[in-house]
């Protein structure tokens, strides 16, 4: 199995409109970090986590140009308002794309998004528009999607319940404050873990901070873990050179074998 982190910063993406700091104004191409998003690719078969608004960006610099399924972690602006990109997936493979939420997130995107989740609102003759088939997901039930064998993982996010996911010997958290012990439980085992973490040295009511996140991977155990959701606040380089063995930045583009 493949991950690539198409997009690793936070909502406000790097750099930061009007910043001018270091990590904003800086010239190591790792420091750009657009919206979260991520694809899993084994035996060709493609899933999309997220559809961030630079999503049309993130497909085109990864080479990719098929899907078979989107997983959404959760329903925040910066996670979901590319889903208009979707639009080249279902036109090219005839129908809705297989779509997949937590129980409440799918209510979200069938209210702020129904000309793409409603199969009754047809586009013109002559015009196309995304179609999606949306399917929910429940915490700790086992599904299959797009093919990988998925595990959807709540975690805490401020009002929000976030679903990461454990795929094997992958497992896969954004958008936590901690994990939750059966989660926890979950994830041991897995070789690559992914985490988020805002920064280093400062608390965040919805966010793991850089230790907590270092925290947290000791205890799940994995062989690697990779942080992602960073803000502008770190730079790529000083997470090198902070952070100890076994725990590493992801960056846009990174490719990960697991």
């Amino acid at each position: 199995m493949r991950l690539t982190f198409l997009g690793t910063g936070t909502s406000f993406g790097i750099p930061v409109i009007g910043c001018e700091c270091g990590v904003c104004a800086s010239s190591d191409a790792r420091d750009r970090r657009m919206r979260h998003g991520a694809l899993l690719e084994e035996d060709g078969r493609r899933l999309l986590v997220d559809t961030p608004p630079e999503l049309r960006l993130q497909l085109l610099a990864a080479r990719v140009s098929e899907v078979d399924g989107v997983w959404y972690t959760h329903c925040h602006a910066d996670h979901v308002h590319g889903v208009d990109d979707l639009r080249v997936f279902s036109e090219r493979g005839g129908g809705a794309l297989q779509v997949y939420a937590s129980e409440g997130c799918a209510a979200t995107l069938r209210d702020r998004f129904r000309y793409v989740f409603d199969p009754t609102m047809k586009p013109l003759e002559g015009t196309s528009k995304p179609e999606g088939s949306l399917h929910e997901l429940f915490p700790y039930t086992p599904v299959r999607v797009a093919g990988f064998d998925m595990v959807p993982l709540p975690v805490p996010h401020g009002r929000e319940e976030v679903l990461g996911f454990r795929a094997g010997a992958l497992g896969y958290v954004t958008d936590a404050k901690t994990l939750p012990p059966r989660t926890e439980e979950a994830l041991r085992g897995v070789r690559v873990l992914v985490l988020n973490a805002l920064w280093f040295g400062r608390s965040h009511p919805t966010h793991f901070s850089v230790e907590e996140a270092v925290e947290a991977a000791a205890r799940v155990g994995a062989e690697r873990t990779y942080l992602t959701h960073l803000s502008h606040r770190v730079s790529h380089a000083e997470l090198d050179r902070r952070l100890p063995a076994g725990v590493f930045a992801a960056y846009d583009g990174l490719q990960v074998e697991v």
